[in-house]
């Protein structure tokens, strides 16, 4: 067995698949709590450790052994002195619910997993609730919050104004060391200096001034080691701007952008790049770039020209090539790897500014502290403001169809700004309105006496607002439109407001301030023959979502003796040919 359970002292021991050996104990300077519990446990994980699981590393086995440390001094804390098989779902449920790591969480139930599949001693009830979700996703999603957007163009700016201004003065160094002969009598001279650094490269200022001291080189260019290399060699602070403002455009996961080589670039034409990349989570993937990324990118590798062209051979290859004076010598100084955590939280301290009034200008939040910046917040960022257009006419219109539901919901629906949230509840209050006048009922009037109306129906009066001549232009038909008497086209409930209503005719059938009275019956009926028509030619698929709702209100209005005589239905039938040309419609409204 790759991985065994030792009982003196109560431990694991492994051996993973490079051959190393892995032996610790569960504890070391006290005894070990609820040892049937904990040794339970153990066995589940053992069943983890490789082949028969992932864990393949000494590192991945020490998160089983910290989630049972956890997990059994709570319980001790708690009062529990049983094993295994007395675990309830309350106390599970308990125990996650206080806030424990995501990752200690799912550690813990795939330990309980492999120890009831060994042994079944987990109740029903209580396995099934540990093949359940996680309680703590927070860990992992709650942190990546978008920024907002003020923030977000904070950021944006600050890197822009940082690989602009650095690639500025790069041109301006390499066209004015082009235009030279030679170093020239004085080296003191800034031409001289690009000219050394654009014809032998970096390495040999280096090694000089390493070899001299601090002072003979500055005493010999009249400059520092760094003010005769930055303009021409991006610095560390130059490349971190880019790749944040290249995660910006792109979206790309961080890992992804760090390791990018020359040979992830594919030209599509003179003016699109097609970038393949890797995703940690899953495989290989490939994002055509936009024109804003692709003229990031064009820059960059023109600003890392001379970098790459004195890099060592197996450097070159690398897009993210910088070189570090520091080091102690050649093959340290040029490097391909990512910026470190602190060297993007110094370089975030180094850019906080507020204005006159206290208001942040750069890199800070908008509570006036330095900005978290966290590369997979940019990536959220990115994917809840980007465009979703092309999404339309999927099935899934509300999701990416390049990821699950599931990881949709979670990572990235939750995750909207200010603007968005309010855009979507706007929509969620016009769709509820909507519901509520489809729920009310029809005003529908079986005589033109504006007695009858005012007795009738006293609670659409109070909604329609009218005066006394609003009413009786109502019931003469002076507001009348195809298939009812408007109470107001110019309230705006379907379109703009203070301009006529654009609805088409059987959208009145739905609205609050249609009014039906007996000289609509016949246009009602055409309108009737219309929808017949138009269930002939269509899939029922097809009519229920564009003229269901509709024909259901008409089929109320006009079922006989509940608002019309059957007497009065068939004298407006009498006048209806069941033809288009009856009604007013559009081109691509016709029947065949």
């Amino acid at each position: 067995m790759p991985a065994t359970v030792t009982l003196d002292p109560l431990g694991v021991h492994c051996i993973f698949s490079d051959g190393s050996e892995y032996r610790r104990p569960l504890r070391v300077r006290r005894p070990v709590e609820l040892p049937g519990l904990a040794r339970t446990l153990l066995e589940g994980a053992t069943d983890l450790v490789h082949p028969h699981g992932q864990v393949d590393s000494a590192g991945g086995f020490d998160l089983y052994l910290t989630a049972v440390r956890g997990f059994t001094d709570w319980l001790v804390e708690f009062g529990f002195s049983g094993g295994a098989s007395d675990l309830t779902r309350a106390l599970l449920a308990r125990y996650w619910r206080q806030g424990v790591r995501s990752s200690q969480e799912s550690a813990l139930r795939a330990m309980l997993r492999c120890a009831d599949d060994q042994d079944p001693i987990l109740a029903p009830d209580v396995r099934a609730f540990v093949d359940g979700r996680l309680f703590n996703t927070g860990e992992r999603y709650g942190s990546h919050q978008p920024y907002s957007e003020a923030e977000w163009a904070r950021l944006i700016r600050t890197c822009r104004d940082e690989v602009d201004g650095a690639f500025r003065a790069f041109c301006a160094a390499r066209d004015h060391a082009s235009t030279a002969d030679g170093p020239g009598a004085s080296l003191r001279e800034r031409t001289a200096h690009h000219w050394l650094v654009l014809h032998d490269g970096p390495d040999p200022l280096v090694k000089e001034m390493s070899e001299g001291g601090s002072f003979p080189f500055r005493h010999r260019y009249g400059a520092g080691l760094r003010a005769v290399l930055d303009p021409l060699i991006p610095t560390l602070d130059v490349i971190i701007a880019y790749q944040l403002l290249f995660g910006a455009y792109t979206g790309i996961v961080p890992d992804g952008i760090a390791d990018l080589g020359l040979t992830d670039i594919e030209w599509a034409g003179d003016e699109k790049i097609l970038l393949s990349y890797v995703k940690g989570r899953t495989a290989a993937e490939s994002l055509a770039l936009s024109r804003q990324a692709t003229r990031l990118l064009e820059q960059w590798l023109d600003h890392s020209a001379v970098a790459r062209r004195f890099a060592p051979e197996g450097l070159r290859p690398e897009l993210w090539v910088r070189f570090t004076p520091s080091g102690t010598w050649a093959g340290e100084r040029w490097l391909a790897k990512p910026a470190t955590r602190l060297s993007i939280c110094a370089w975030v301290e180094r850019r906080q500014a507020v204005d006159e009034d206290g208001r942040p200008t750069q890199m800070t939040g908008d509570d006036g502290l330095p900005l978290g910046l966290h590369r997979h917040r940019i990536r959220t960022t990115h994917d809840a403001l980007k465009d979703r257009s092309h999404w339309r006419g999927s099935r899934r219109s509300t999701l990416d169809p390049n990821r699950s539901p599931g990881v949709e919901g979670d990572h990235y629906l939750t995750n909207t700004t200010p603007a968005q949230r309010e855009a979507a509840e706007d929509i969620i209050a016009q769709a509820q309105e909507d519901l509520v006048r489809r729920a009310l009922p029809p005003l529908v009037l079986a005589t033109a006496e504006m007695a009858d109306l005012v007795e009738n129906y006293p609670e659409h009066m109070k909604r329609l607002g009218l005066d006394d001549n609003a009413l009786a232009q109502l019931l003469s038909g002076e507001r009348d439109v195809f298939t009812a008497a408007c109470g107001d086209q110019l309230s705006g409930l379907h379109g703009p407001k203070g301009k006529p209503c654009p609805a088409r005719p059987w959208v009145c059938l739905l609205c609050p301030l249609a009014l039906f009275s007996p000289r609509h019956l016949p246009n009602l009926l055409r309108l009737r023959a219309f929808f017949s028509r138009q269930w002939q030619q269509m899939t029922t698929a097809e009519f229920i979502p564009v003229f269901g709702p509709y024909a259901h209100r008409l089929d109320e209005i006009l079922t006989p003796d509940r608002y019309f005589s059957e007497h009065a239905l068939r004298a407006a039938a009498a006048k209806v040919t069941d033809s288009d040309v009856e009604l007013p419609l559009r081109p691509e409204e016709h029947t065949v």
